[in-house]
């Protein structure tokens, strides 16, 4: 993920300081243990501003609303206390060329500072800390005890510092072309590296967009540039140094993240706030896909797992209470052949009333005959009522295993991230598991703002066709979203996705239409690697839920059977 560097600070500070300010704090939210938003009212607009300590996307931007999930944080109540009737008044750089911002409040601009903000964006040491107008800290994001940081403890109480300053010289424009060369080749090495250990405020991206900004390769050794080559790349460096001075940036997106300086090939944006909010909030979300995407394939494996023991261990007992009739037939043998039987006898051979086969019974030596009558007939009703109790147990399990296809089914069907709502889906399913006590959580879950949208596709004829993504857009689709003139897909006895046919009132599907369909449900269903998949189709009036039935489950009638091809 791209560092929020030095640079990128100075281009959205200055934005905020130019559009921002001064600005009255309206509501304050804490989104995650990480990023909290506080809402700014100018005279002429709205908005979020977005302060994250994440250590790996830590940033200061004006970005999206946060999401409508419940606030439960110590944090953010006490900034809520403290800007309460305050506005924000000023946003200074504590120092040149460090990544941290003093935000002051106070009632009205021109009045005393009554408490700073202090943002530290340094990578996984990054913190926000809230400080009355004497320095002392209310409130850390991240309390900072003896223990974890003898140089620098950061606790309530204790008076406000300043992080170490960093090592390396510090760039300044009227630095001689022959000074700044000896201390970039001091050492021989690669210019991206060299670039960074000579000086501070400098990123990784930087000195890569700043050499090839030279027109140079970043892993060129130094001691291989010629004359020319350094009266370039001191071009570039002092463009760069410009730009900050001047405050002039020209963000973009480019192929592996953003540029604020424009240097390289990038398509660009008109708002560097909304570049940089998106950048970092599509980043998170693909890492919370990735690993909540895991961790349900993961637990829905392992269930299954479990529960196909279980049916398995369920079959076995059913196989073996289907010998209870042999039991039967074998006690009225022995009860209607009783004058056969002599004491110390094993085993007997009698005659099959229907067929006239012979039947070995084997026998106790040590009963009688009408004794080990009575012990078959009790072995067969034992196991005629190990069959009534194992079947419906059987069927349990099995309905189990089909509705965690299902889920299985669906998260193969997002495997990847490509969007928000991937995302979405994705919690869905998570609250749907938590739901149904397959999962356990011990805090708030971070609900989706609305309801997840299904896929959207188009049918030859120019019909909307809607696919379900998990149980809950499918029960949505077929019982609330579906009317009278749809049409209804699904594969035949198949776990997949609901998929909904919209039609107007008079308006007939083509037989092309069906078929797109049909092969639509059968791609989106766990026969995908199939050439062909039967699929049903039927009004949405024909599909009922039964009653305790569990999220996504349906049963249907009058249906037309159509072959899908999801290849």
């Amino acid at each position: 993920m791209q560092p929020f560097d030095y640079t990128s600070l100075i281009a959205v500070h200055g934005e905020l300081m130019r559009d921002w300010l001064p600005a009255r704090v309206e509501q304050v939210h804490q989104r995650d243990r990480f990023t909290i938003y506080l809402s700014l009212r100018t005279i002429k607009k709205r908005g979020w501003l977005s302060i994250s300590w994440h250590p790996e996307a830590a940033r200061v931007c004006i970005g999206k609303a946060p999401p409508k999930v419940r606030d439960t944080f110590t944090f953010s109540d006490q900034l809520r206390h403290q800007f309460k009737g305050l506005a924000l008044t000023d946003i200074k750089a504590i120092a040149p060329w460090e990544r941290v911002l003093d935000f002051q409040f106070a009632k009205r601009p021109g009045d005393q500072i009554l408490c700073h903000l202090y943002v530290e964006i340094m990578g996984k040491y990054s913190n926000v800390i809230l400080t009355d107008a004497n320095q002392q800290i209310i409130a850390p994001a991240r309390q900072i005890n003896a223990s974890q940081s003898s140089v620098r403890p950061i606790q309530t109480g204790k008076p406000y510092e300043l992080p170490p300053s960093l090592t390396g010289a510090v760039p300044k424009p009227e630095e001689s072309l022959e000074l700044w060369q000896e201390r970039v080749a001091l050492i021989p090495g690669q210019l991206q590296r060299q670039l960074l250990k000579a000086y501070r405020g400098i990123s990784p991206r930087i000195a890569i967009e700043i050499v090839t900004d030279s027109g140079l390769a970043p892993e060129k050794s130094t001691d291989s540039l010629s004359e020319s080559d350094w009266q370039n790349l001191f071009i570039s460096w002092q463009k760069w140094l410009a730009m900050q001075s001047k405050g002039e940036f020209s963000p973009g997106k480019t192929d592996t993240g953003y540029t604020v300086l424009g240097f390289v090939k990038n398509q660009p944006a008109e708002s560097l706030q909304a570049l940089i909010d998106n950048y970092y909030q599509n980043q998170l979300n693909q890492q919370e896909f990735r690993q909540l995407h895991h961790q349900l394939t993961q637990k829905i494996t392992n269930i299954v797992k479990k529960c196909d023991r279980k049916a398995t261990t369920f079959r076995d007992r059913l196989q073996e209470s289907t010998g209870a009739e042999n039991y039967r037939q074998q006690a009225d043998l022995l009860m209607a052949h009783l004058h056969l039987w002599k004491p110390g006898m094993r085993s007997i051979t009698l005659e099959d009333f229907a067929t006239g086969e012979p039947i070995k019974i084997k026998l106790n030596p040590e009963k009688n005959a009408v004794q080990n009558a009575q012990y078959l007939y009790k072995n067969h009703q034992k196991l005629k009522r190990a069959q009534d109790a194992v079947l419906p147990l059987l069927q349990e399990v099995e309905s189990e295993i089909n509705y965690l296809q299902q889920i299985k089914t669906s998260l193969s069907q997002i495997a990847n991230y490509s969007n928000p709502e991937d995302l979405d889906a994705l919690v869905e399913i998570r609250e749907e598991l938590i739901e149904q006590n397959y999962l356990k959580t011990d805090r708030p879950l971070t609900k989706v703002q609305d309801d997840s949208q299904p896929h959207r596709y188009q049918t030859p004829s120019g019909y909307q066709l809607w696919v379900g993504r998990n149980n809950r857009q499918n029960d949505r689709l077929t019982f609330r979203t579906a009317n009278d003139y749809d049409l209804w897909f699904h594969t035949q006895e198949i776990p997949g996705s609901h998929v909904l046919l919209r039609l107007e009132p008079g308006e007939v599907a083509q037989e092309a239409d069906l078929q797109f369909a049909a092969n639509i449900a059968a791609y989106y269903s766990q026969a995908r690697e199939s050439d062909v998949v039967p699929v049903i189709y039927t009004k949405p009036k024909h599909v009922y839920k039964p009653k305790g039935a569990k999220p996504g489950m349906a049963i249907y009638k009058h249906e037309t059977v159509i072959w899908g091809k999801p290849r």
